[in-house]
């Protein structure tokens, strides 16, 4: 079986790569959770499993889905021609359940989520988001499939093998109501037809992984350009200031070229994108030994702005994809 139901340390999905022997935990009805990565016999992603254990709280680990917006809108508010829109930060993708099946012949495992008449109140479009996770020796990549239902499109039925996820403990927070109720790894766009019953449905996806860290003194980063937006004032700097405040806490966006390497203790784990989902974000929250790597589609507020905000028709589709590498010291000098 690809896909096996544990109950320990908390009740989970497990998904174990017959090649590698690595393996991916995930908790589906938690935002779609990816909660633990096994990689090479060690777990690479941090997880506060106390906090987990209250539905109440917003998770401090795993891979939170950032969806359809990352960061925050001025006074949560999301302004459309249908109307003005309340959204949390980080958008809702987060905090519902989703779907969970496997991929064909024991290759991963695919999450879904597909929008309902809750979340049609907070942001008015028809979409399925589909996240495919893969285990290949050392690295976990993850194919995003975002979607922009035609209204008149009937909602698939449920692959064999798909696994409805548990009700929560207790719900997450309601969504809340709009102000105005009437209102290759080089994968580019792959549009299918148009119908032109609607209009274009803008968003930014993101991932937001804890890495988990020895310790927040000694770490190295690489690949990272010069300069950088402080999230936290939200004023262009210098990066190398910025990453000097890990320890403190450091909240920052970054437009590389390539590769982003973060190095602990003689171990790393490098996140390679594509784009346009290739903007990459760093993120500290002391004294969790913990480091974010997130790639990001656009900016904070990028919806308001326009910059990097995606949009898909109605009956478009788009893939993303974003990958990330276990390093040694070892294979690192082999791979330069």
């Amino acid at each position: 079986m690809p896909l096996q139901h544990r109950e320990t340390p908390y009740p989970h999905w497990e998904y174990q790569d017959p090649r590698s022997g690595d393996q991916l935990l995930v908790v589906p009805e938690r935002g779609g959770l990816i909660s633990g990565w096994i990689c090479q016999g060690q777990q690479r992603l941090y997880l506060d499993q106390q906090r987990f254990a209250d539905p109440a709280l917003s998770v401090r680990g795993g891979i939170p889905v950032l969806f359809p917006i990352c960061g925050g809108l001025p006074g949560n508010c999301l302004r459309l021609s249908q109307g003005e829109f309340s959204l949390p930060q980080h958008g809702f993708a987060r905090d519902l359940p989703w779907r969970l099946r496997p991929l064909a012949e024991d290759a991963g495992l695919a999450l879904e989520l597909v929008d309902s008449a809750a979340t049609r109140l907070v942001y008015p479009f028809r979409f399925r988001l589909t996240l495919e996770a893969r285990l290949a020796p050392g690295a976990l990549e993850i194919t995003a499939i975002v979607e922009h239902r035609a209204a008149a499109q009937a909602e698939a039925s449920w692959p064999t093998g798909a696994i409805a996820p548990a009700p929560l403990a207790m719900p997450p927070a309601p969504l809340a109501m709009p102000a105005d109720p009437a209102a290759a790894g080089e994968v580019a766009a792959q549009p299918s037809s148009r119908d032109g019953t609607a209009e274009s449905m803008p968003f930014s996806l993101g991932l937001h992984p804890y890495f988990a860290v020895s310790g927040l003194e000694g770490l190295r980063f690489e690949g990272l350009p010069p300069r950088c937006f402080d999230h936290q004032r939200m004023v262009e700097d210098d990066t190398q200031l910025q990453l000097a405040r890990v320890g403190e806490g450091m909240d920052l966006l970054t437009r590389p070229q390539g590769a982003v390497r973060l190095w602990d203790a003689g171990r790393g784990i490098e996140l390679q994108t594509s784009h346009p989902w290739d903007l990459v974000v760093l993120w500290s929250e002391p004294p969790r030994p913990m480091v974010c790597l997130e790639p990001w589609t656009g900016p904070r507020q990028a919806l308001l702005s326009g910059d990097r905000r995606l949009d898909l028709a109605p009956g478009e589709q788009l893939r993303l994809r974003s990958r990330w590498v276990c390093l040694t010291a070892d294979n690192a000098a082999q791979r330069a």
